[in-house]
């Protein structure tokens, strides 16, 4: 049905979208080495939280629920990529 971004962690769904998808039973599934990704898996819809660029995304119905998942396990894999390569950087007195 649609897929709502969020680049602010301190913004978030409407209050209507709240009534409408994420209302009932829920489970919570963590990623990443300190657990800093969460999705939310409600009936019809799926929260994912990124606490480490702050990105939230609002996945409403039943195919796009699907893709919330496949959206942590990349941005676990780039979180992970990003600070390799900051590790890989020496400077030169270093060395």
């Amino acid at each position: 049905m649609g897929v709502f971004r969020f680049e602010n962690k301190y913004a978030g769904p409407t209050k209507t979208q709240r009534k409408r998808y994420m209302t009932g039973r829920s489970e919570e599934h963590f990623f990443g080495e300190g657990n800093e990704i969460t999705v939310i898996s409600y009936f019809d819809a799926a929260f994912l939280k990124d606490d480490i660029d702050g990105i939230r995304i609002l996945f409403t119905g039943f195919h796009d629920k699907q893709k919330a998942f496949d959206e942590a396990n990349r941005l676990v894999a780039y979180h992970r990529q990003k600070e390799e390569n900051k590790k890989s950087f020496v400077r030169g007195k270093d060395l």
